[in-house]
């Protein structure tokens, strides 16, 4: 069994640290470069050291180039602008390029785009199995209760720049797609003073912040006299890591596109 060689984006963050100690764990797959933006100051530190572990004998480079030439996928938990940067290296190389990182403006996404004509992409604001069957339950329930009220409500750890999470809105677009409507046209994001009655159709978000909360999301439908809430609640970073290690290996051989962790988990349709 061929080994994959991965590089891994954002390698002294939080969750680039998690992918590390993740990678560490498997048969068939070995960290191959660690990346961090130029001018960081772990640069040239070792990769395996900065997560927690034994020496790994790599150091954090900025050589986006090299590491995409030398690997076969790339782990990436970063930020919009080098996301998109790293797309283009990965259609230059060929490779997979696995996309945890949320905030994607318009342009950002018409980038990735084009990138995937030539890179397979898997873009998803939330890399865990459980949320995935979650979207899958939130499309289902949105499709059988058409006229009941959606509110998605998340939180997250007060660091978090984005909002609402990627997480959130992914379940927003399993809600909307269960109603075959455009999010886009019913979503509301925020609420304050005299908002008047809820819009029929309306697909709200709100979100809290605070203390060192990993992710909690509820998407809630509220029906005459009823509510059906569903839940998911992180508490560990390591789902993440291993979705994300999940989407490396499928990813390997497929068709240039962007793909979504549904496809990864056979749960699209």
């Amino acid at each position: 069994m061929k080994t994959i060689r991965v590089t891994v984006a954002g390698a002294s963050g939080r969750m680039g640290r998690t992918l590390i100690r993740a990678l560490q764990e498997t048969q068939d797959m070995q960290l191959a470069f660690a990346l961090e933006r130029g001018g960081h100051e772990d640069l040239g530190r070792d990769a395996g050291t900065l997560a927690g572990l034994p020496a790994a004998d790599i150091p954090l480079t900025d050589d986006l180039v090299t590491a995409a030439s030398k690997s076969d996928a790339i782990l990436d938990f970063t930020s919009p602008a080098a996301s998109v940067a790293l797309a283009e290296i990965a259609a230059q190389a060929r490779i997979v390029h696995v996309i945890g990182t949320t905030g994607f403006s318009d342009a950002d996404l018409a980038r990735l785009q084009a990138a995937a004509r030539h890179a397979v992409i898997v873009k998803s604001g939330n890399m865990s199995l459980g949320v995935n069957l979650l979207a899958a339950l939130v499309k289902e329930a949105a499709k059988v209760l058409p006229n009941y009220d959606i509110e998605v409500v998340e939180m997250h750890h007060r660091m978090k720049v984005d909002a609402p999470s990627g997480t959130a809105l992914l379940l927003g677009e399993a809600a909307a797609k269960g109603r075959g409507v455009s999010l886009r046209e019913h979503e509301v994001r925020a609420r304050d003073g005299q908002t008047g009655a809820r819009a029929d159709g309306a697909i709200g978000f709100a979100s809290l912040r605070g203390g060192t909360v990993v992710g909690d999301h509820t998407v809630t439908l509220a029906g005459p006299y009823e509510r059906i809430e569903l839940s998911h609640r992180a508490e560990d970073r390591t789902i993440f890591a291993r979705g994300a290690l999940a989407a490396a290996r499928w990813g390997q051989g497929k068709k240039p596109g962007i793909y979504a962790m549904s496809d990864v988990l056979g749960l699209s349709g």
